[in-house]
């Protein structure tokens, strides 16, 4: 049985104008590209953003999978560090130095052995890049946006994970305003591990829901870089 949260308010503007600062003959870029750069250019110049904004826009946009599983390791092996990030997600992350977009929300999503999250978005791909990196093509793919509501536990076995018909299986639909990551469980047998070890175990597919954290007896572990 799933439960499936649709609340979804996309705010997508998808703006053109004319780019009254050519770059330099020798840089080549797309027509999309020289309309965002304008747009850019535009907003700034009327002041509705700052060069700041555009840089913490971009360093969001930069972020890695290894961000996130950082946190989800420090929240397994830290109660007070989960307690606040389930609590204030987004106040917990900046602490750490990861940014988010203004008015941009974040809710952590704690897996337990009686329920298990997967992580869509319906209209487009809402994402919290800055703890994922860039969105995988199947994540931003018609099919996947539909199937994950319809038939959750179906893509799940396509990832080779089956939680059991005695889990329940909710389904959370991002948006522009707020963002989902999963809290994936803690995999067994990894008492005694570091929190660089754990780290390890954690990919970015797990913190969308698709499939749990790695098994230790499966991985080499390493020294994390």
């Amino acid at each position: 049985m799933s439960d499936h949260d649709h609340d979804h308010h996309h705010h997508h503007d998808h703006g053109t104008g004319p780019h009254r600062h050519p770059p330099a003959p020798d840089i080549q870029l797309s027509e999309r590209a020289r309309r965002v750069l304008a747009m850019q250019e535009l907003l700034i110049e009327r002041g509705v953003i700052g060069p700041e904004d555009v840089r913490r826009s971009l360093d969001a946009a930069s972020g890695s999978p290894t961000n996130g599983a950082r946190l989800v390791a420090r929240a397994w092996v830290d109660p007070a560090f989960k307690e606040r990030l389930l609590a204030d997600a987004v106040a917990t992350v900046q602490e750490l130095g990861y940014e988010f977009p203004d008015h941009t929300g974040l809710v952590v999503l704690e897996d337990t052995p009686d329920l298990h999250h997967v992580i869509v978005c319906t209209l487009c791909s809402c994402y919290p890049g800055a703890l994922l990196g860039p969105p995988p093509d199947w994540y931003k793919s018609l099919p996947y946006r539909s199937r994950a509501v319809i038939d959750p536990r179906g893509v799940m076995r396509e990832f080779g994970y089956d939680p059991g018909h005695d889990v329940e299986v909710r389904v959370m639909d991002s948006s522009a305003e707020l963002r989902y990551m999963v809290l994936p469980l803690r995999p067994a047998g990894t008492d005694g591990m570091s929190e660089d070890e754990l780290a390890q175990l954690v990919v970015r597919d797990s913190m969308i829901g698709v499939r749990p954290a790695l098994d230790p007896e499966t991985v080499p572990i390493g020294a994390a870089d």
